[in-house]
């Protein structure tokens, strides 16, 4: 009996640690959170029951992780600890009755707030100034994320009015609304970029990049929940929260002090509801103690705190049939199947598709034609297909079957190698293929070119106007106005913004052109290690994997990109028609070795120039930017506002820290 037993908790914790890599390395989470939970209270009870079988490494003891090996790593001041989460009412309303049992003869209050879904983060104030933002790492270290941290405009960097503690630490939840979080995962569909499954997914990679800008531009916000600190202003939490909105804190509205069972239980009724209309994503609600005495009376578990809870919603999941299941093309040639549905009330929204991703998908659920199919959403936006109903099949219904040959050009599909996917290899002559890559050539973040929607792109293709991405630089503003829902105003303003593109910089020319695993940030890499398209087309696999970042998979395929030579073709009539193939030259007097071997750490605001500019300054006289102060850092470029976390790294490192004049009078 006790080897089943053991075989079953060290099967349980090696499906756990595979659920975890999936949610926390991967961003890919391919279970609910309530199944996870359930699979890790099954554990728990059976390590409980069962001692002789506990180990120091079994996923019971561990908080969860997102560390980062690309930033700094801080130990907490107080632990940040995971709560104990429930699916039941019942189990909520437990949860105050043990605490008035606890607590015998006093009045209790219990804070009602949103739970809301992202990223949980830690910030540091002194003297009414951010000071230090750390995420929540395991528990007991996190990754300082100050820089990212202060692109987010919701979060105070000099608080307003007075009474703050002279050194506090207020924690909270980094999210991405859901206007932004549909905005980025429309860019990553027409980049043909996985998409982020949800907003929490989506807010917890943001936050973790190591390009700052890149953070800012994707809109993430922040509401905060808990104060803490040795003088705080009052002695509950609720009342230490209206103080830290006055502060200049976005303290949801949400929060409530609720007197007994019975509101409690109100108060989980109307936000199941009324959460929906909310701009951001919620997952459940948080129910505290209000007082500080008695929570410091309740006090922690090894793994959470006695005095708070969090109830999880359930995932809104309809049922609906499976009207046919179309395959889709997109630009890199990969087929994608998609549930077309009888259409069905979900989340607020009527859903009509749903992706089922590739072939496995397809088959691990089994799924036959005209099926009762289960839908779901939750905290996701995407719908997902999460199950069938057996119940429900037609007798004699056949599996659905991936087709074998394109469904656009009839070209026999191949398997991706090491992937599930199966792609159409008729790339230059396949429709779809060959309109999505003219859609990507023209997008806001490549060319530019205004006017030009997947639409109108299609309707070009459709009458013989345009057959790859050079024919946009011979349209005819007169003969664009001909055409059925044009008009000689969208006319011009198309040719305009083609014209206008021929001055968009090379390295978004290169991101442009489509090459296969070459996105923004590899084709600045490209087309500031080369210089010029001449370099690129003639460089072979030994000599790109030189470049910094650039793998054997990118190199391999910019080689067998430029073998083609209709794509050579392109790139020579794109030449002919103005757009820019080359990297701008520099002013020779602006380049030295000055800065050669020098690692340079940039921190603050400046005067005379932008913070990409003294970047590009270091770059010109041989030196190398890094986001981060270390050992190997010769200097730190400081401007005003320095964050005091950097000078006082620096300065325990003994890393000189100079002033922009001072630097300026270095490289002359």
């Amino acid at each position: 009996m006790n080897d089943d037993i053991q075989k079953q908790i060290n099967s349980l914790r090696e499906e756990i640690n595979g659920h975890n890599h999936n949610y926390y390395v991967l961003n890919a989470p391919v279970i609910s959170d309530r199944e996870f939970d359930e699979l890790l209270k099954r554990l728990e009870e059976l390590e409980r029951r069962y001692p002789e079988f506990d180990d120091p490494y079994s996923p019971t003891h561990r908080v969860g992780s997102d560390l980062s090996a690309g930033f700094e790593q801080v130990a907490h001041e107080r632990r940040m600890l995971s709560l104990g989460n429930t699916y039941s009412v019942e189990e909520v309303d437990d949860f105050v009755g043990r605490c008035r049992d606890l607590l015998p003869g006093e009045d209790v209050e219990i804070v009602g707030e949103m739970k809301f879904d992202g990223t949980s983060i830690s910030l540091h104030y002194e003297d009414g100034r951010l000071v230090r933002a750390v995420t929540r790492g395991d528990g007991e270290k996190g990754d300082v994320v100050t820089d990212n941290i202060i692109t987010i405009k919701s979060i105070p960097l000099q608080l307003k009015g007075s009474g703050w503690p002279r050194r506090f630490e207020i924690r909270g939840e980094v999210v991405m609304p859901w206007t932004a979080f549909e905005r980025l995962n429309a860019e990553r569909a027409f980049n043909e970029e996985p998409l982020f499954a949800n907003p929490r997914n989506a807010a917890s990679g943001t936050l973790k990049m190591l390009n700052s800008a890149e953070v800012a531009r994707r809109g993430l916000d922040a509401y905060l929940y808990y104060l803490l600190g040795d003088e705080l202003p009052y002695d509950n939490h609720y009342q230490n929260m209206l103080a830290a909105r006055q502060w200049g804190f976005k303290v949801s509205d949400a929060m409530k002090v609720l007197h007994g069972i019975d509101e409690v239980d109100q108060y989980i009724r109307y936000w199941d509801m009324a959460r929906k209309e909310l701009p951001v994503a919620t997952d459940g609600l948080v129910f505290k103690v209000n007082s500080l005495r008695q929570q410091l009376n309740l006090g922690f578990t090894a793994k959470s705190p006695r005095w708070a809870i969090a109830y999880k919603f359930k995932a809104e999941r309809a049922l609906t049939r499976l009207r046919y299941v179309s395959f889709e093309v997109g630009r890199s040639g990969v087929i994608t199947p998609v549930a077309n549905l009888d259409p069905v009330q979900l989340s607020g929204t009527v859903v009509k598709r749903a992706s089922l991703h590739n072939e496995d998908i397809i088959r691990q659920l089994d799924i036959h034609q005209s099926d009762m199919l289960y839908v779901e959403k939750g905290g996701e936006i995407i719908p997902k297909i999460t199950g069938v109903d057996l119940s429900s099949r037609e007798p004699g219904a056949a599996p659905v079957e991936f087709v074998d040959r394109c469904p656009a050009c009839g070209a026999k599909l191949e398997k991706v190698d090491g992937e599930a996917a199966w792609m159409c290899p008729n790339k230059w002559e396949c429709p779809p293929q060959i309109t999505g890559r003219i859609e990507h050539f023209v997008g806001r973040q490549m060319m530019n070119i205004d006017g030009l929607g997947g639409e109108t792109v299609g309707q070009l293709y459709q009458a013989g106007m345009i057959r790859d991405v050079a024919d946009l630089y011979t349209l005819d503003a007169g003969e664009l106005a001909l055409l059925e829902r044009m008009g000689p105003r969208s006319a011009e303003r198309i040719v305009q913004g083609v014209a206008d593109s021929r001055q968009v910089p090379f390295d978004r020319v290169v991101f442009a052109l489509s090459i296969p695993y070459v996105g923004g940030t590899v084709s600045k890499k490209l087309a500031r290690a080369c210089g010029d398209i001449d370099t690129l087309m003639s460089m072979s696999e030994e000599q790109l994997t030189a470049i910094e970042d650039i793998g054997p998979r990118i190199a391999r395929s910019i080689v067998d990109y430029f073998a083609v030579p209709g794509n050579r073709d392109i790139v020579e009539r794109l030449r002919e028609a103005g757009v820019q193939m080359s990297m701008p030259k520099v002013d020779e007097a602006l380049q030295s070795d000055k800065l050669a071997g020098k690692t340079v750490v940039i921190s603050g605001t400046f005067t005379h120039h932008s913070r990409d500019e003294y970047k590009a300054l270091i770059e010109l006289n041989g030196g190398k930017n890094s986001g981060s102060i270390s050992k190997k850092t010769d200097f730190v470029l400081a401007g005003e506002n320095m964050g005091p976390a950097k000078l006082e790294k620096a300065e325990k490192l003994g890393i000189p820290v100079i002033g922009e004049d001072e630097f300026l009078d270095m490289i002359k």
